[in-house]
Order: structure tokens, then sequence, then C-alpha cells
């Protein structure tokens, strides 16, 4: 970080002395007050729940500009990766900070592609589970249990057992998916190829049977792909927050990105595709396209407990960019697997139509967010909807070990230990006769 020429100045109502605190710039965005001193110096703590206002490391992967609707990996905007990249280079980019040349990619390529399988006795561990279980549920203990079979890469202290790790929770977490997708059909597991790409293996992982092969449709292997670029990584999320103070107490690289899963699992985050979907399947069955208008009517009514999702982002106050690259690959799809009068389509388009164009949804900024048309496309590739944020776990992967693995390099890094007001009870006594 480079220090700015500009003081913060804090000052008291109450006569207390000032305190001057030093302002940080970043190559881009918000400068940033430096407030470590701030309890040596006052004996107060900032209050800032959800951290609208803080920031909690310094990094140079992701950036954000939610105003412009804006977002960056290593630099690259996230349109031209989505265009001219396949998820491997973005992968490699967000690991290496730069694209890879041709040699790189191929080297890169072959060492994911021979990570993919995963220890043989992961399968007996899976069938532990109820065959009804949450896939979300199987992939955080898959993980978490990857701890027990890969000794060899969990010395936190090694950057080569940091990288092996990276590589192979990279590699695998196709496999564990697609593995949790099989079980709860009851069907075989397919081992990976290694002559696929990633993206067209793990669509084979989870189509495939052993009496007859799925031939990976390229449009569809695109799709997919482009799905896990748009996810890849997003800045200091929740569930990246979550990997990094997970990491911060040393615990293994596995251990840190299955705490990470479990964050996702949650409906506000990795499950708002699922939502969405859910939103659009329900609106369907109550009418369909005649009927969105009222359903927009109710929607803008606080009354009705009726709420729009895939609308609207935390972050991106402007139409979230990776929208616009979802809603195109969602045309594709459709087209390639002739179902380009689907109805749910047909439906997202037009209460996307009313929101671009009704004051109510205008002036409260809310575009639509890269969830509206994400779920659209997987339902048409085939993958249940309860996958849709194991799906997300995969893609995201690579964006929570390179944030864990930057954590660990910095030389600022300590464990996380948010501070609090507290507003309990003040000291008291246990009574002596009781």
């Amino acid at each position: 970080m480079e220090l700015s020429d500009k003081k913060a100045t804090l000052s008291f109502s109450d006569g207390s002395p000032s305190v001057e605190f030093p302002v940080h710039k970043g190559t881009v965005g918000p400068d940033v007050i430096d407030i470590r001193k701030l309890y040596g110096q006052t004996g107060m703590f900032t209050y800032d729940p959800g951290f609208m206002a803080t920031a909690a490391c310094e990094s140079g992967i992701t950036y954000i500009d939610g105003d412009k609707g804006q977002l960056m990996y290593r630099g690259y905007p996230i349109d031209q990766l989505a265009q001219k990249c396949d998820f491997m280079d973005v992968c490699y980019l967000i690991l290496n900070g730069d694209l890879p040349n041709a040699d790189q990619k191929q080297e890169f390529d072959s060492l994911v592609t021979n990570h993919t399988m995963v220890q043989e006795q992961m399968q007996h561990f899976l069938r532990g589970f109820r065959p009804d279980a949450h896939p979300m549920a199987i992939l955080t203990g898959l993980v978490g249990a990857l701890s027990a079979f890969y000794h060899d890469s969990t010395d936190i202290t090694n950057p080569h057992h940091r990288h092996v790790s990276a590589i192979r929770l990279i590699a695998k977490l196709p496999t564990l998916v697609a593995m949790a997708y099989k079980y709860s059909l009851g069907q075989p597991f397919i081992y990976p190829k290694n002559d696929l790409s990633y993206t067209g293996n793990f669509l084979r992982m989870m189509f495939a049977t052993p009496c007859e092969d799925y031939k990976v449709n390229e449009v569809v292997e695109r799709a997919l792909d482009r799905i896990f670029i748009l996810h890849a990584d997003h800045e200091q999320n929740a569930s990246t927050s979550t990997v990094r103070l997970c990491g911060s107490s040393g615990t293994n690289p596995f251990a840190a990105i299955a705490a990470g899963v479990a964050c996702l699992w949650g409906p506000a985050h990795g499950g708002a595709n699922e939502a969405c979907l859910n939103m659009l399947e329900e609106l369907q069955a109550n009418g369909g396209i005649d009927k969105v208008g009222e359903f927009m009517e109710k929607v803008k009514d606080k009354n009705s407990g009726v709420r729009l999702m895939g609308f609207g982002h935390r972050v991106y106050k402007n139409y979230d960019p990776r929208a616009k690259l979802m809603q195109e690959t969602c045309k594709e799809v459709l087209e390639a697997l002739g179902l380009e009068n689907d109805p749910l389509f047909k439906l997202a388009m037009e209460v996307e139509r009313i929101a671009l164009e009704d004051p109510y949804f205008v002036e409260r900024k809310l575009y639509p967010n890269v969830d509206f048309y994400s779920g659209i496309v997987q339902r048409a590739i085939g993958i249940p909807t309860s996958l849709f944020t194991a799906i997300f776990a995969l893609a995201r992967t690579v964006g929570w070990i390179a944030q864990w693995n930057e954590m660990l390099s910095d030389p600022d890094y300590k464990i996380g230990r948010p501070r609090q007001l507290y507003v309990g009870p003040v000291q008291r006594d246990v009574p002596a006769q009781r």
C-alpha cells in the first residue's frame, strides 16, 4: 500500500485531544484510513456491522467498482476474460497474477488434469450420507475430509505445500461435486478423463453412465465455463472473508475452504440463484407471463411479503457486469438446445424489462445480478436446482485459495479477531444463598 500525503483527524466533542491517522492509497478505489492504533491512542473501537465501510485486508486479486458496474481480476475486465479466455486461463491468472503464455497454459492445464482423481476411500466416506442429503452438506464434509487424505500438502508455512494444495482443490472440486450428484441419483461414480477440458470433464462426470457415454456439447461446455469464470472471485465477500478468517488461525487449506463452502450455502450468498429460479417457477405456475405486471406491483408493496430475487446487489449500484454476459450465455444455450421458447426465459426477460423501465426499481438501482440468468442456464443444461450452490463453490474455490495464500504471504497477517460493542449486564455477584 502507498502512504498518502493526506491525514485523517479524529476530534471529540468533549474536549479530548484530537488524534491523527495515516491515509493509504490503493491503485484504484477509495483511500483507506489506517485505524490500527485507534484503540491504543483512544481506548475506543470503531463500530461497523456487516463491515460496510471497513477494509479488513489489502489485496491485489479482484477489484469491484459498484457505482460503475465494474469487475476486474488482476486488472483485467471481466467481460474481456469471459469472452477471450477459458476458466483455466482465469485460474492461472488469479493464482499467479498474469495470464499464462502457451507453454505455461499447457503445463498448468496438465497439472490440474493430473490431480482430478480423488482417493478411492473418499467413496466410502460419501456413502455414509443419506441419499437425500443436500449436496452442500455432502460437499462441506468431503472438502474438509480431504485433509485426512492429503497430509503431504498441509504445511501452511511451506509455499510449495500451499501451491500443491491449491492445485488439488481446484482439480478435485469438480470430481467431488459430480460424486455428490451421482450419489443422490443412486448412479455409479464416473471417473475423470484426462483428454477432456476441465469443464468438459465435469459435464461428463455429471451426465455419463457406464452403459452410455456422454458427448460434450461445445456450446454447453463454453456456457458452463463462462459461469465458472464469472464466479471465480468477487473480492471480500462473506465466504471469502470466512476463508481468510478461518485460515488466519493457521488451519490447513482444506479446512479453510470447507468453511467457505459452508458460508456459501446461505441463501443470501450462494443460494441466490436457486432462490431466483424458484421465484420464476412459482410465477410460471401462478399464471406465467400474463401475471408479471401484477407480480411486480406486489413487489413494490412492502406489506405484500413478495420479494424480487436476482435484482440488486450489496456492492453493485449499477448493472452487474456479469449479468450482461450471463444473459448472452443464456440465449446461446437455449438456442443450441432448441429451447428458445423456454417459458422461464421469457418470464425473466419480461421481469427484467419492467424493472429497467419502472421508476420504482430504477430509482433504487435494482438491476439484474448474475444470479438472475445463471439458474436458467444451469436448469437448461440439466443441473438440478439443489446443485446450483455446489457449482458456485466449485468455481469460487480458486478465488478462495488465492485469497488464503495472499493472506499468508502478507507481512501484516494476524489471526482475525473482531472486537465488539458490549451491551450485556455489568459485573454482578452470585448471591451467597441460592
